[in-house]
């Protein structure tokens, strides 16, 4: 059959030309056209859901960027190709997308033991099979200059965790067994899981509980055992982690609003100067090195402890309720380590 002068593409802007289309609708176009079906720009558009001139700007970009050799049916009212395609272009990527890739495949550490792992192991391996050789091989160059490590590993109850992060995505209630900090007994709870978090490296499942009428965060380390009780929730749209833990200093959400004020000695002051601890931070410069924090927490329960962490380096100016609970936990501490003489418990 005559075929009959190429349909004259229509014009893009360059700045239309200089944005990348997503990749996933063009392997859609390129499969449709790649099976012979002459697909027009009107069935492309409504099959995926996109306006034509998205379809135009992709069918530009596959010809001018990825050299794809598309030409315009008149007699069919179609695209094909003039000669054989193997396969999709390798993916275009530049040094900036390579190392950012190479950051989140190192950043997968952090899931490893989860249900996680397995699928974001396999996507990025499907995304570094599909770059040229020598990209291929600058990205395993690479992985010797950056990683992450973890000095402490939540220990994962893999079967727990995943009935947990499939009940979490399904919005399906459950029935779990949950043993308390210092708790010697699980117990039972019914739960609505809306949503599942790593925080600073640890799980935590952030659920409304049927027995105390009332949102709760969760460990999934103290989860014994789930089961399914087959009713579904709707997660209410107020619920949001953001909002629940802007005023936090980690994960727990009080009803309070504590000022807080800590000062550090000079041997410590660089470490915080390199952190943003909160989002209503204000840092002050003190005279020989010292520096000043000043805080809005909902809760002291978890500051206490980070205090506590600098081993008498900090020194809490306010709130009161602050300096009574560092000043006790110090205390304890002291009476826990009394002092000796290795050479008077030799004699002895």
């Amino acid at each position: 059959m005559p075929r009959a002068k190429p349909k004259p593409k229509p014009k893009v802007s360059p700045r239309g030309l200089s944005s990348r289309p997503p990749l996933e609708r063009m392997m859609q176009i390129h499969q449709a056209i790649q099976a012979g079906e002459y697909p027009s720009s009107t069935a492309l558009a409504a099959r995926l859901e996109v306006s034509i001139k998205s379809i135009h700007r992709d069918l530009e970009f596959m010809r001018d960027r990825l050299q794809l050799p598309l030409e315009y049916e008149e007699v069919r009212h179609g695209w094909f190709y003039t000669e054989d395609v193997a396969s999709f272009p390798a993916l275009q990527i530049s040094e900036g997308e390579l190392f950012a890739l190479l950051v989140a495949e190192k950043a997968l550490q952090q899931y490893r033991g989860t249900n996680f792992e397995a699928p974001l192991v396999s996507a990025f391996r499907k995304m570094a099979a599909s770059l040229p050789d020598t990209i291929s091989l600058n990205l395993a160059d690479w992985g010797d200059t950056i990683s992450f490590r973890t000095s402490a590993e939540p220990v994962l109850n893999l079967e727990v965790f995943d009935s947990l992060a499939k009940a979490t995505t399904r919005q399906e209630q459950l029935r779990i067994r949950y043993r308390k900090p210092g708790g010697q007994v699980a117990e039972e709870r019914v739960i609505d899981p809306y949503h599942l978090a790593n925080i600073n490296g640890e799980w935590y499942l952030f659920a409304f509980d049927h027995l105390r009428k009332a949102m709760r965060t969760f460990v999934p380390a103290r989860i014994q055992a789930t089961e399914r009780t087959g009713v579904k929730f709707v997660r209410p749209e107020r619920f949001s982690l953001e909002k629940r833990l802007r005023s936090s200093f980690s994960v727990h959400a009080g009803e309070g609003d504590f000022p807080v004020a800590i000062r550090f000695s000079a041997r410590v002051a660089d470490y915080i100067r390199e952190k943003k601890w909160h989002a209503s931070q204000r840092l002050t410069e003190l005279p020989e090195g010292g520096l000043e924090i000043r805080m809005t927490l909902s809760s002291i329960h978890e500051i206490q402890r980070w205090v506590l962490s600098w081993g008498g380096e900090a020194v809490v100016l306010e709130p009161l309720e602050l300096q009574r609970a560092v000043a006790d936990a110090a205390a304890r501490l002291a009476s826990f380590h009394p002092l000796t003489d290795p050479r008077r418990s030799r004699s002895e």
